[in-house]
């Protein structure tokens, strides 16, 4: 298990944008689980929405990404110095709301890597219910 202060030594990511809170599992070049708790006080909850808060999708795509950026930092032996670069975004859905209170699960899968470069399929899970899914890609490189 990795928890935050390690991950903070992988990606550059702080609060309040830092979304995931530690990495349950790691399977180098294969996979990578992490876990992100959900609370009342992140400060997007604010405005997204004052009545009913909803985590925006865009934030649960970037938790995922995060989780994957903690294993390609890993396994290419750079540190939070170095940054991931979105290079795109496929397939994503979103399937259930994501509520204070709730626990995602990150599940990502390396599908391809050439270099620097990562494409990952993954997942977001809630109570074992897929709540998000998307493919992204990205590019590490030092600041």
């Amino acid at each position: 298990m990795i928890d935050i202060n390690e991950i903070k030594k992988y990606i550059p990511h702080r609060y309040p944008f830092l979304l995931v809170d530690k990495i349950i599992e790691m399977k180098k070049g294969k996979r990578v689980v992490g876990i992100k708790n959900v609370t009342t006080n992140e400060p997007f909850f604010q405005g997204h929405f004052p009545e009913f808060p909803v985590m925006p999708g865009v934030l649960i795509i970037e938790g995922m990404a995060q989780t994957a950026c903690v294993l390609a930092s890993i396994e290419l032996g750079k540190s939070s110095e170095s940054i991931a670069y979105f290079m795109g975004i496929d397939k994503a859905k979103f399937r259930k709301p994501v509520v204070p209170g709730d626990q995602l699960r990150f599940e990502l899968d390396v599908i391809k890597r050439r270099g620097v470069i990562y494409r990952f399929r993954g997942n977001a899970f809630v109570e074992g219910k897929v709540v998000a899914e998307a493919e992204v890609m990205a590019m590490l490189e030092s600041k």
